[in-house]
């Protein structure tokens, strides 16, 4: 009796598997990237904060000591700030942030070049669906679709070139549950960071090149900055940091610049707590009170432009440095969807799926 029972949440699995049924034999691509709220409003805001950082892999603290902050203060106050800034860089013709117009681009030009490639022998075809891990198109709305067009097998690519437990490792928690949910699961395989490989490198040093060669002056300094994580994850042995570092150290070593004139820094800390140095802000304001009249920053821990790499280096910390005493200022866009920015996702797909086509 018991194994007749159908739960609730077996609906869209099962309509899903029947579909499935009858064309079993693709291979999915999920790409996955951070999130973005649906609008900019007040309660599209406090919906993706809320659903952000009610995340225990991204605030560690107890829940019983976060909990009553976040509901009682920041999801009071931050969804309307943080509204603001969104405002600044929406895209009004689609009515969406960059970062989901950017991965839908990504997708579609990970469609066409595996579709254009020598790919898929033996007759498997190779679907490929996004979802982010945070607001819309969720993960589990992307699994079903793949599902329900016959994948048996699905290759996840987090869109985070250096791993850590509050990127890569959620967006796994946030498929596997999803997983759970479904009677007929297909077989999963996770891309792994790809901080040091070599297409990824080039990728970013032609960018910066590319970048560099139509402005109007000379960077004295190249900044990298990565998003920031709290110190404490270094402890705990999360290898974020060191993956950065690693990175950092490729690309200035084939941008052929000492290493006085390329650093790596954190931007993005939130809370009081100690976060990973040297904070990009900070750097930024110190190296103008130093006298550097011309600065770059190149954001390589991003694989989309979003929030914090439009908005918060390309004007707030523009800004900084503006007002302690620099001149001139550049923000170098993320890969994005450029040939540059396919080329390394579809490296990375290719090479995982190797074994299964």
């Amino acid at each position: 009796m018991i194994g007749l029972i159908q739960h609730e949440d077996d609906a869209s699995s099962g309509r899903a598997g029947a579909g499935a049924a009858k064309r079993a034999g693709a291979i999915g691509v999920l790409l996955s990237n951070l999130g973005t709220p649906d609008g900019t409003d007040y309660w599209s805001m406090r919906r993706y904060l809320g659903e952000f950082l009610s995340d225990r892999r991204v605030i560690e603290l107890s829940r019983v000591r976060w909990l009553p902050i976040l509901h009682g203060i920041i999801l009071t106050t931050r969804p309307s700030r943080k509204g603001k800034d969104y405002r600044k860089i929406w895209n009004t013709d689609r009515d969406e942030s960059p970062l989901k117009t950017i991965t839908r681009s990504q997708v579609e030009g990970l469609r066409s070049r595996l579709a254009a490639g020598a790919f898929g022998a033996g007759g498997r075809q190779v679907v490929v669906e996004w979802g982010m891990r945070y607001g819309n198109p969720s993960l589990a709305s992307a699994l079903i679709s793949l599902a329900d067009q016959g994948c048996d097998r699905i290759l996840l690519v987090p869109l985070y070139p250096q791993y850590s437990a509050a990127t890569t490792a959620t967006a796994c928690d946030k498929t596997f549950g999803a997983l759970a949910t479904m009677r007929r699961q297909p077989a999963l395989r996770v891309a792994p960071p790809y901080f040091e490989d070599d297409v990824y490198i080039e990728a970013v040093v032609h960018s910066v090149a590319d970048h560099l060669a139509g402005l109007d002056f000379e960077p004295e300094v190249l900044l990298a900055s990565f998003h920031g994580m709290p110190e404490q994850t270094r402890s705990k042995g999360d290898p974020y940091f060191m993956q950065c570092q690693r990175t950092g150290e490729l690309l200035r070593e084939r941008l052929g610049l000492p290493p006085e004139r390329f650093l790596v820094t954190f931007q993005s800390r939130f809370g009081s707590a100690p976060w990973l140095t040297p904070y990009t802000d900070e750097t930024v304001k110190t190296l103008a009170s130093r006298g550097v009249k011309r600065l770059a920053v190149v954001t390589p821990g991003f694989s989309a432009d979003c929030l914090e790499t439009i908005e918060e280096i390309g004007e707030e910390n523009a800004l900084y440095f503006r007002r302690a005493g620099g001149a001139q200022f550049a923000r170098i866009p993320c890969l994005n969807d450029s040939a540059g920015g396919l080329r390394v996702i579809e490296a990375v797909v290719r090479r995982e799926l190797a074994g299964w086509l």
